[in-house]
């Protein structure tokens, strides 16, 4: 199952690969170079395929629990200053995804969207410091019964020139649901109260919509 927001590179792709077999295949004499260019071709459309690939996975919302958004590694875990919404404290979980990943943006838990915003900015690497207030991002905001308000940004990398924001303020939502799409390497920060237990580690590898970033602590002071 494909995204719907690869199907017109998708079909683009198709239809240069087909026509890139046919040209080498009636016009390169050299059989060894016809077949570099033929195999070359497929694999370019392998890998579009692959990149745009949406794996269905259903979810039991948990009130009590914070999923992962997207498919990828945890490069920060950290308290930092949230200057766009929030204005105070948080604690940041950072989710790096390879090109190799799936891509698909999903709810981290249900609530209602308060907050979606875009940013237009610049496309440092995914993983620099800065990447999170000065490259192109969207933020949203969710209402939870259990957390109050989290955030989360969608930030582009290098590679990446559009992210897909499907949240619209004032929307209910699910945990799981599809959020929207980041093209080509890129990088979901979650903002989170500092009262809850964050149960991912660094470096740890996470699956969307499956692994649990983040718990609600019962009786906190």
């Amino acid at each position: 199952m494909f995204h719907k927001e690869g199907q017109k590179i998708i079909i683009t792709t198709f239809f240069l690969v087909v026509a890139i077999v046919l040209v080498a295949q009636y016009y390169i004499e050299l059989d060894w170079v016809r077949f570099a260019v033929q195999i070359a071709a497929l694999i370019l459309l392998v890998l579009i395929l692959q990149f745009f690939r949406n794996p269905k996975r259903l979810v039991t919302p948990n009130f009590d629990e914070i999923l992962a958004p997207v498919d990828g590694k945890v490069v920060v875990i950290e308290e930092v200053e949230e200057p766009e919404y929030f204005k105070d404290r948080r604690k940041q979980v950072s989710i790096f995804m390879s090109p190799l990943n799936v891509h698909v943006t999903r709810y981290a838990a249900s609530g209602t969207v308060t907050y979606s915003k875009y940013h237009p900015g610049k496309y440092l690497v995914a993983w620099h410091p800065k990447s999170s207030t000065e490259n192109e991002r969207t933020t949203v905001i969710l209402h939870t019964p259990k957390f109050g308000e989290i955030g989360y940004r969608q930030i582009a990398g290098a590679v990446a020139r559009r992210i897909v924001n499907y949240a619209e303020e004032g929307e209910q939502v699910t945990q799981g649901q599809d959020a929207g799409f980041i093209k080509f390497g890129s990088r979901v920060d979650l903002l989170l109260p500092l009262d809850c237990d964050i149960s991912v580690k660094l470096n740890q590898k996470v699956v969307g919509a499956r692994t649990c970033i983040a718990s609600f602590r019962e009786n906190n002071d």
